[in-house]
C-alpha cells in the first residue's frame, strides 16, 4: 500500500496517533520532523526518503553483512512495517538486524511522530518539491572570533568526479608534513599520489605513485582506493633520523580479492627503486577461514629508504614491514607516528605507534562486536611497534612476521594469548594520534587520539600504557549496550579485561574523553584531527588545542589547561570546546564549481552536515603553523589569522 492510500485510508491509524496527539499544529510538525529527519536518518535513507540506493548512499557496514541497504520509504511497503504504529516501534527500538540503531532515548514520542508525519508528507509531489527545496539550518554555536584562510595549494583532481557520492570529491589530500630539517613538504592523495611540493616556487612534483591498479602506472597493483573513505595510500611518515638515514614509512590498503595481480610492486614504475630485498609477508591475524572475498582487505606498511633525499625523484630499496588482514570495508589501520621527543638512547627512540579502527565490528551484533575489548586481535587499538631491525635489539623482540620488533615494555608482553604489540585498546576509530609537548615538561609528551564515535560522541582521549577506553561499552559520557542503546555509566565502573572471546583477565577502570562533541545541531559527525597551536603568527590560538569534524568543516578549540584538566577520571568531566567561526563550506562550495564539480552542492552526505561533505582535515607546518585540507573542493588553505 503506498504512502499516499495510507493516508487516505485513515482507519489503519492508531488513535493514538491521529493529528490531536501531537503535541503541535501540522505545519510545526513537519518542519520539526524535516530538520529531525535531515539530521538523523537523510544519511542511510535520503534527503527524501528515496532509500539509499536511489539516492546514491553506500553503506559500507550493511554491504559487508550481505544485507539490504535501507528501503524507499515511499514504496508499497517498508520493510519493517508500514503503519504509523510500526514505524514509531521501528524508529524507537531499532532493527539491529538491519543495522538501524534505536533512538529512544535520543529521540522523544512526540519527535519520533514528527519525523513520521514529515515523511508521510512526501507521499506528494508537492511535498517531495517543498522538501527538496527546502534548506535545513542546523544551530550554530555562537563564535566569538573568525578564523582568516588564505588560498595555499590546489591539489591536482583525482577524483571520479561523480556527482554525489563521497568519491567524486576533487582531491583526496589527507596528511602534510615538512621534511625533518629540510625546505620541501610532502603530502598524500588518498587515490595513490605522495607528492613534493617546493615551499619557495609552490611547483607540486609526484614523488611515488602507488596505483597501479588495472591499466595504471604505478606501483601496487591491488591498491584499492575506489570506495573513498579510508582507503588508498592512506598515511606516510618520517623516521625520526630521517635527514640521516632517508628512511620513511607508507601505509596503503589492498583488495585482496584483485584477481590475477601480485602484490609485489612494479619494478618498473620507479627507475631508481631496488626490490631485490623486497619480499611479501604473511598477513597477521588473518583466520584460517576467512570470509566473503569481496570484503577483505590488507594494509600494508612499507618502509622506504631514499640514498638522495635532496632531489623529486626516489632512489634506493623499499622493505614490507607488515600486512595486516581486515576483516571489513573500513575502520582500519589508518594512523602511523613517533614520539618526537624521544631522543637517541630513549626508549621510544624510533618506536612507531599505530592508530587501528574496530573494522565495523564494534556495531556487529554477536561475538564480534567485542573486537575493540579483546586483547587477542588487532582492532580498536593504538599498538607500539619498532619497524627497523636494527633499532633497540636488547630491549625488543623479533615479531611473528619476522620484519619488525616488539618493544618488552608494551603492557601485555606478558599475558597468554594477547597481541604484544597492544599498546592500548578499546577504541572505535583512533584514525588520527597527535603529540603535544609541554615546553614546562619537554621530556614528557602526551599522546592524543581523535576516535570517532558509533552513537553519540566524537571524542579525544589521552593514550596511556595499557589503558582500555571501555568501546564498544562506553562512548563518550555513557554506557552503550548491543544495538546500540545507550545509557548512564555506573558509579563503580568497572570492565572486564577480555583476552579471547571467551577467557578474561580480572576488570579493568575504563579512562574516559577528555575532549568530546555530540551527533547533534552544533556538532558534528566524525572528528577530523587537531594540534596545539605552537606557532607565533597567531597570539590568539597560543595554548589552544584546535580540531575540526570531518564532514560539517566545523573547527573547534580548547584550552590545554582544560584538556589536561579533564584527565580526572570522571566520565562526564570534558574540556569546554569554542567554536571558531569559518567561510569554510562557503569557499568549499565557489571552489568546488570553479574546478569542474557536477554536483549541485557538494557530494556526499553527513547525518549532521546534510547534504555535502566539507571532509575536512588540519595539517601542521614545521612552524607550527595550522592548515585546512578540504577534500570537496582539492584545496589546502592557511590559517593565517583570527580575529
Amino acid at each position: 500500500m503506498k504512502i499516499a492510500n495510507i493516508l487516505a485510508t485513515s482507519v489503519i491509524i492508531p488513535v493514538t496517533f491521529t493529528i490531536s496527539a501531537w503535541a503541535q499544529t501540522p505545519a510545526q510538525s513537519l518542519s520539526e520532523g524535516h530538520r529531525l529527519y535531515t539530521i538523523n536518518c537523510a544519511n542511510c535513507h535520503g534527503d527524501v526518503a528515496q532509500g539509499a540506493v536511489k539516492a546514491g548512499i553506500e553503506l559500507s557496514i550493511i554491504t559487508e553483512r550481505g544485507g539490504k541497504q535501507p528501503p524507499n520509504l515511499t514504496d508499497e511497503a517498508w520493510d519493517h512495517g508500514s503503519t504509523d504504529a510500526e514505524i514509531f516501534n521501528t524508529i524507537k527500538k531499532g532493527f539491529p538486524s538491519a543495522m538501524m540503531p534505536p533512538f529512544e532515548g535520543s529521540l522523544s514520542d512526540s519527535q519520533i511522530k514528527n519525523v513520521i508525519a514529515y515523511v508521510r508528507s512526501l507521499s506528494t509531489p508537492q511535498g517531495v518539491a517543498a522538501a527538496t527545496a527546502a534548506k535545513t539550518t542546523v544551530s550554530q554555536a555562537n563564535t566569538e572570533h573568525t578564523i582568516e584562510l588564505a588560498d595555499y595549494l590546489e591539489m591536482p583532481i583525482t577524483g571520479d568526479m561523480s556527482a554525489d557520492r563521497v568519491t567524486g570529491v576533487l582531491a583526496r589530500g589527507s596528511i602534510m608534513l615538512d621534511e625533518p630539517g629540510g625546505k620541501r613538504t610532502f603530502l598524500n592523495d588518498l587515490n595513490g599520489q605522495l607528492y613534493i611540493l617546493d615551499k619557495q616556487t609552490q611547483k607540486l612534483t609526484t614523488y611515488l605513485d602507488f596505483d597501479g591498479s588495472g591499466d595504471r602506472a604505478g606501483l601496487f597493483t591491488k591498491l584499492t582506493s575506489a570506495k573513498g573513505y579510508a582507503s588508498g595510500l592512506m598515511n606516510f611518515v618520517f623516521d625520526p633520523d630521517y635527514a640521516k638515514n632517508g628512511i620513511f614509512y607508507t601505509l596503503h590498503m589492498e583488495n585482496v580479492a584483485t584477481a590475477g595481480e601480485s602484490p609485489m610492486p612494479k619494478g618498473n614504475s620507479v627507475p631508481g627503486l631496488n626490490l631485490e630485498q623486497y619480499k611479501i609477508t604473511p598477513a597477521l591475524a588473518k583466520p584460517a577461514a576467512a570470509g566473503d572475498p569481496q570484503m577483505e582487505r590488507e594494509l600494508v606498511i612499507v618502509e622506504w629508504t631514499d640514498r638522495k633525499i635532496g632531489n623529486s625523484t626516489f632512489e634506493g630499496t623499499a622493505r614490507e614491514v607488515l600486512r595486516l588482514y581486515v576483516p571489513g570495508l573500513f575502520h582500519p589501520l589508518n594512523e602511523l607516528t613517533f614520539n618526537p621527543a624521544a631522543r637517541p638512547g630513549d626508549a621510544d627512540w624510533r618506536v612507531m605507534y599505530l592508530g587501528i579502527g574496530d573494522a565495523g565490528t564494534g556495531e556487529r551484533p554477536g561475538p564480534n562486536r567485542m573486537h575493540a575489548q579483546r586483547l587477542d586481535t588487532f582492532q580498536g587499538k593504538v599498538l607500539r611497534i619498532i619497524p627497523s631491525l636494527s633499532v633497540q635489539k636488547s630491549t625488543s623482540t623479533i615479531s611473528e612476521n619476522g620484519q619488525y620488533r616488539i618493544p618488552n615494555d608494551n603492557p601485555f608482553v606478558s599475558v597468554s594469548g594477547a597481541r604484544r604489540e597492544i599498546w592500548a585498546y578499546g577504541l572505535r576509530n583512533p584514525h588520527r594520534l597527535t603529540w603535544y609537548i609541554d615546553p614546562a615538561r619537554p621530556r614528557q609528551p602526551v599522546l592524543f587520539a581523535f576516535n570517532i564515535g558509533l552513537v553519540s560522541w566524537e571524542t579525544v582521549m589521552i593514550i596511556k600504557k595499557g589503558a582500555n577506553y571501555g568501546y564498544p561499552l562506553r562512548e563518550g559520557s555513557q554506557s552503550m549496550a548491543e544495538g546500540n542503546k545507550m545509557g548512564p555509566i555506573p558509579a563503580d565502573d568497572q570492565i572486564a579485561v577480555q583476552v579471547t572471546d571467551v577467557e578474561t583477565n580480572g576488570t579493568v577502570k575504563p579512562t574516559y574523553a577528555v575532549l568530546a562533541y555530540p551527533h547533534t545541531p552544533g556538532g558534528g559527525d566524525a572528528i577530523a584531527n587537531g594540534f596545539v597551536y605552537r606557532g607565533k603568527k597567531i597570539p590568539l590560538l597560543k595554548g589552544t588545542f584546535v580540531f575540526g569534524d570531518i564532514t560539517t568543516g566545523r573547527i573547534w578549540y580548547t584550552h590545554m589547561k582544560d584538556v589536561l584538566a579533564a584527565d580526572d577520571g570522571n566520565p562526564l568531566t570534558f574540556a569546554p570546546i569554542h567554536e571558531l567561526g569559518t567561510q569554510i563550506r562557503a569557499l568549499a562550495e565557489e571552489t568546488y564549481k570553479k574546478r569542474g564539480g557536477k554536483n549541485p552542492g557538494l557530494p556526499g552526505r553527513g547525518a549532521i552536515a546534510g547534504a555535502g561533505r566539507i571532509d575536512l582535515r588540519l595539517a601542521e607546518d614545521s612552524e607550527g603553523e595550522l592548515y585546512v585540507l578540504t577534500k570537496a573542493d582539492g584545496m589546502i588553505r592557511k590559517i593565517v589569522g583570527v580575529k
